[in-house]
């Protein structure tokens, strides 16, 4: 009898054993359908030894597998992935695999689909739902749940619009192979810096074997076309290559800029696809069919077949850590899955974090510099204005040297970018009668004002509510008052003072799909926006030649909050943006709005002396044994009942071990005390660099017992200190 050991996509329960039927064949890394209960549940056949069992039974009590999934099995260095990412980051090993499951539809054979998409027609009963559903589909296509989803209705109302003829059925061939990206399709003209860095970077895909490097280019030096050509050796030699943008929204400009150099575009991989295509994605890179897949942090556990090269762009991005679920930071783990594939893993930036440098430092990565700007372009210049002497006019968030560099530039018929990382109108709603105050009901946190949209909405939960007219407290009429500017309220003052210049807001609530990002691409290269007002979705990934003008809006709003890496982000996101400016042969400027000119990291922005601003950080880190010469790990205690919360956290803080080199400080209430109707208790542990701090937690909660309601989470180097 046959008996296999199996990880199922239940992340309760640990790996079980089932019976292998006569017949059926089961290897380590077969993607299996097994019984649990009476429900069915996919796994994945793994190692005995590899992967232990706390529910070993005798072999008459085991159960059969009911099938094999048609799909190639998942290959051992993705196993060995997945068993790092779990121990490292303290997560269920079945929450890791089912990022590596993540479209079951794929598991089934070839086949097509039933798609739906607007016809035109006008239904003969318009409701207010329907014409809803109808304006936000507009010609996207899908199933109906993922037609429901984006034009948030229900189903039955993308039926009824079936019914009335205004939605039609498509079928769809979902399993159509990809083109093949043609490595010669276009041979870049490279300057002597960037071909001798691609030099380097093509021999390390050609020796096939484990390389991490970073490419360290300033803004517009062309990291994009030197790691192209490392790209174009993995698919010359067969195997695939991974990219991993930060952001959903820089996927299309990516995508156009592969295919002027390959001739296709590459397989994407994001949370907008749509369910079909992701399971034609997940089938050919399985299959070793897709060549070159690009996508969010997620597309790193996909069971890639021949994986020859993984670029990380923007290593230096926050939004690689994924801050729920299994909270691993795709950085670091990209590294892992090199190791493990034996393959070269580029990690380009103009920003490199402190932990990647450092491990330059070391001799574990190697580095290569781009010092200067492809062809004729240069850095912008680059000028502080004191808001202390050179304040904007009262009700207003410009100041004067600003709006005068704006008026020349509209003149110039050149474009200009104002940054401000704050979406919405204002951040506080205020009456100036009684001082009430707008806050989340679900989060202790302040209602934000979105004009665009009339409504209060909370960026941590997503609660919204439409703007009242009058005050809940005092009932007082036009007695609300919006405290502080979002980038809505720039953009008004923008309105107001330059009635004729084309405006255009770019944050996640106007930027939210890859389609939408190619809107945006599309009217600033026609010269269709004149004023580009936005958050961190501008600061990286773009290049237009005609604009020439950064205004930074608020330096200081980033060094807010106490955080660890609040200099280190805001010197990132400040000198990323700046490299928006001057990107062809028209020169650049940008101009620096703060209250702290002299401040170090205003300074490094200024002079651009960035080494002596990464030198003085990394020796504040090294003093303070903070990563990445210390280790961060953070325990959230959280309950919908805040007693229970309370106690757990007091009972985790009561159990700390007491272990040489590590310091437990907590609980207390987390800065975010309550997050989506949670109450929240935080701990932070802090250990040498040395210490498997993993094994001491394990260890320590694994002999705790906490009620149901009450949720106690791990984050193995956070990010977030909310």
């Amino acid at each position: 009898m046959s008996r296999a050991r199996i990880l199922i996509l239940n992340a309760a329960l640990g790996p079980l054993d089932y019976r292998v039927p006569v017949g059926m064949t089961v290897e380590p890394g077969s993607i299996v359908v097994a019984p649990l209960g009476p429900r069915q549940l996919l796994g994945v056949a793994w190692e005995a030894d590899r992967m232990p069992s706390d529910a070993e039974v005798g072999d008459n009590r085991l159960r059969n597998l009911l099938a094999v999934a048609d799909a190639p099995p998942i290959r051992a260095p993705l196993r060995r992935l997945v068993e790092w990412t779990a121990d490292y980051y303290l997560a269920a090993p079945a929450s890791v695999l089912r990022m590596t499951l993540a479209s079951t539809s794929a598991l089934e054979g070839a086949r097509t689909a039933i798609e739906y998409r607007a016809t035109g027609v006008v239904p003969p009963r318009l409701t207010p739902q329907r014409e809803q559903a109808l304006e936000r589909i507009a010609d996207r296509q899908g199933i109906v749940r993922e037609l429901a989803t984006i034009a948030d209705v229900s189903d039955a109302v993308i039926r009824g619009l079936v019914k009335s003829g205004a939605i039609e059925a498509v079928e769809v061939d979902i399993d159509s192979p990809y083109p093949v990206p043609d490595p010669d399709h276009h041979q870049p003209v490279l300057s002597a810096d960037q071909q001798a860095a691609a030099d380097v970077l093509v021999d390390g895909v050609r020796d096939h074997v484990f390389k991490p490097t970073l490419l360290d280019g300033v803004t517009g030096s062309g990291k994009t076309e030197v790691y192209f050509e490392a790209v174009a050796q993995a698919i010359r030699d067969g195997r695939q290559t991974i990219v991993l943008l930060p952001e959903i929204a820089l996927t299309e400009p990516f995508l156009k800029r592969f295919h002027d150099r390959f001739g296709c575009e590459p397989v994407a991989w994001h949370s907008g696809l749509r369910s079909t295509q992701r399971r034609r994605a997940w089938r050919a890179i399985a299959s070793g069919e897709a060549l070159v897949t690009v996508g969010a942090r997620s597309a790193l556990f996909l069971p890639y077949a021949n994986l020859g090269l993984i670029v990380v762009d923007e290593a230096h991005e926050t939004s690689f850590k994924q801050e729920d679920g299994v909270h691993y930071h795709a950085r670091d783990v990209a590294v892992m899955r090199g190791l493990f594939e034996e393959c070269p893993v580029i990690l380009a930036s103009a920003t490199p974090a402190i932990e990647t440098r450092q491990q330059v430092a070391t001799g574990r990565y190697a580095e290569l510099k781009l010092p200067g700007r492809f062809g004729v372009a240069e850095m912008p210049t680059i000028e502080p204005i004191d808001l202390i002497q050179e304040p904007p006019e009262r009700g207003r968030w410009l100041a004067p040297r600003l709006v005068k560099a704006l008026e020349a530039n509209l003149e110039k018929r050149e474009q200009s970018l104002l940054f401000l990382n704050r979406r919405g109108y204002a951040p506080l709603t205020l009456c100036r009668t009684c001082g009430h105050r707008f806050q989340c009901p679900n989060c202790t946190a302040w209602m934000v004002e979105h004009r665009l949209t009339r409504r209060l909405a909370c960026h941590h939960c997503g609660h919204i509510e439409p703007t009242p007219r009058v005050c809940p407290e005092c009932k007082g009429e036009d007695t609300l008052v919006a405290c502080g500017p979002g980038v809505e309220r720039i953009a008004d003052e923008v309105a107001a003072l330059f009635p004729a210049a084309k405006t255009a807001v770019v944050t996640s609530d106007t930027i939210w799909s890859p389609a939408k990002a190619a809107e945006f691409v599309g009217r600033m290269e026609a010269g269709d926006i004149d004023i580009v007002v936005g958050t961190q979705l501008v600061t990286k990934g773009y290049h237009f030649p005609n604009l020439t003008l950064v205004g930074v809006v608020d330096a200081d709003l980033g060094l807010d909050g106490g955080d660890l890496r609040a200099a280190e982000r805001t010197f990132q996101q400040i000198r990323q943006v700046s490299g928006r400016a001057g990107r062809g042969e028209k020169p650049g400027h940008v101009f620096i709005q703060t209250h702290s000119p002299k401040a170090q990291v205003m300074q490094a922005l200024i002079t651009g002396d960035a080494d002596a601003f990464y030198a003085a950080e990394t020796e504040a880190r090294r003093d303070a044994g903070a990563p990445p010469f210390g280790r961060y790990a953070a325990i959230i205690v959280s309950s919908e009942d805040q007693g229970c919360a309370h106690d757990i956290a007091k009972l985790v803080g009561r159990s700390a071990p007491e272990v040489d080199g590590m310091h437990v400080y907590g609980p207390a209430p987390a800065p975010l005390a309550m997050l989506r109707g949670r109450h929240r208790y935080r701990l932070l542990v802090h250990a040498k660099r040395a210490l498997d701090v993993q094994d001491v937690i394990r260890e320590w909660l694994g002999k705790l017992d906490w009620p149901s309601k009450a949720r106690v989470t791990v984050d193995v180097d956070p990010y977030n200190f909310l």
